[in-house]
């Protein structure tokens, strides 16, 4: 189990088993909705995130298609995305919103084309 909260911890939830297809994502949308030059989610089953705290907080923004946000109402934390078609039992989760120690073996880099032109100014010893 590895836990994980908002800003203000309003919300609080649990994730039930380790995350799967953790990505890296450099598209415009993951930009501006985490304010940062990309954003790092992993993905579970619906079923392996609970809610635990919070759950009226959560707001939901349709960003294209099918494709919902989910973040914090009262402080703005972005925490979660789902809707894929493909991965339609899938929900993907901010890493940055967890608050155990998660280790990723492996993070994959996806829509590279939006990646911010000042990223690689920042060093590679983050």
């Amino acid at each position: 189990m590895i836990r994980g909260s908002c800003l203000c911890s309003a919300i609080k939830f649990t994730i039930l088993c380790e995350p799967k297809a953790v990505t890296a994502c450099h598209c415009r949308m993951c930009q501006k909705h985490h304010g940062a030059s990309f954003a790092v989610f992993g993905s579970v089953p619906k079923t392996q995130l609970s809610i635990d705290e919070g759950k009226g907080l959560l707001a939901s923004y349709n960003s294209s298609n099918a494709i919902y946000r989910q973040f914090c109402q009262k402080c703005g934390s972005s925490l979660f995305w789902f809707g894929s078609e493909e991965y339609s039992d899938w929900i993907s989760i901010a890493l940055s919103s967890l608050d155990d120690t998660y280790t990723v073996e492996r993070i994959k880099h996806i829509h590279k084309a939006s990646k911010v032109c000042w990223l690689a100014k920042l060093g590679r010893d983050l």
